[in-house]
């Protein structure tokens, strides 16, 4: 007799919905650090060695002192992190190259990723040859989904593209700058023939300037589709670098002090990891013939992102309005800040 009671006794927990084990919240500084993009990101032009990269330096995730990356400011509060930073942009990489460092950044299980990537669409050989918007929209929606599918617990930070008008405003009179340009072939759907004041050339610089702005326009709307992700509001795109802030080599990267700048505007606007205090959530639930439907709301201290939920064993999506859950079937959800710090999963059987 006992032995048929423990077969029933299993056969029943077989048969009951399954309840997925709860997330813990996920608040305040995180302890890991990956970075995205390109030459910028790998500090090119400030080492000792000229045009190499010197990663060291690198706004995101750099271990120099003299830069304040946000590794280092993340390190002060939360030594945990140490080691544990991972710089894989690539020296002259393209928008199409984001979802392959995507992909590394999974594998590196980073909780905080930045992203600075688009400045060499703009910065092409000729105004012909800049990325179209749609293809730079579409491969930046592959990686965003590939950073949020394979890091669903992980802050992404999205960072707008320099003002590369700004650039030839500040140095077109330079004549070192120019001759660099011209020589080196830098930027010339933006640079070229820096000093003309023919039409054609005024009309060009005014193009590329707005592909510029369509790129930061597409970072914005794309970031805005996930939940853990924040864009910079174009706090770099709008900052007014002076040439201190410039290499003196290739007139083109930002110097040591430009890295620093970077450093910290970008960390000016993004999340504020301080903010050790979890949103909250709450469901009221109506049952159907079919199932139960959920609504959802959220509470926090400074502001909620949202809620996010999942179907079973299906991934996260934003919530938006009423989920209809199935009968049997395990709605798991949780509540999102503006901060990225996000609450203990809760569970809801249909």
């Amino acid at each position: 007799m006992r032995g048929r009671l423990l077969v029933v006794l299993a056969v029943a927990a077989l048969l009951a919905p399954a309840s997925a084990a709860a997330t813990a919240a996920k608040v305040g500084y995180p302890s890991s650090i990956a970075s995205t993009g390109d030459s910028i990101t790998r500090a090119f032009n400030t080492g000792l060695v000229p045009l190499t990269d010197a990663p060291w330096n690198s706004w995101s995730t750099g271990s120099s002192s003299s830069v304040g990356s946000h590794y280092r400011r993340i390190l002060a509060p939360n030594p945990g992190i140490y080691g544990h930073s991972y710089n894989e942009a690539d020296t002259g990489a393209e928008m199409i190259d984001l979802p392959g460092q995507a992909t590394a950044v999974v594998a590196d299980g980073a909780e905080y990723v930045t992203i600075l990537m688009g400045a060499n669409d703009v910065c092409a050989s000729s105004e012909a040859a800049m990325t179209p918007v749609a293809e730079f929209r579409s491969e930046l929606g592959d990686a965003l989904a590939t950073l949020s599918e394979g890091l669903p617990d992980s802050r992404i930070y999205v960072v707008s593209i320099p003002d590369v008008y700004r650039l030839w405003a500040l140095l077109k009179n330079n004549f070192w700058a120019r001759t660099t340009w011209s020589t080196a072939g830098i930027c010339q759907s933006m640079l070229a023939r820096p000093l003309s004041t023919a039409q054609a050339d005024v009309d060009r610089r005014t193009r590329v300037r707005q592909r510029n702005v369509d790129f930061n326009t597409e970072l914005a709307q794309r970031c805005a589709l996930y939940i853990h992700c924040r864009f910079d509001g174009n706090a770099v795109f709008n900052t007014a670098f002076t040439t201190s802030d410039v290499s003196t080599r290739d007139y083109f990267h930002p110097s040591l002090a430009g890295q620093a700048k970077l450093a910290s505007v970008t960390w000016a606007a993004s999340y504020n990891f301080a903010d050790a205090v979890a949103p909250s959530s709450n469901a009221t639930s109506t049952t159907t013939p079919t199932g139960t439907d959920v609504t959802l709301t959220a509470s926090d201290n400074v502001a909620a992102a949202g809620i996010e939920y999942k179907l079973g064993d299906a991934s996260y999506l934003r919530y938006t309005s009423t989920v209809s859950v199935p009968s049997g079937v395990t709605l798991t959800y949780r509540a999102v800040d503006v901060n990225g710090n996000m609450e203990a999963t809760q569970t809801l059987v249909g």
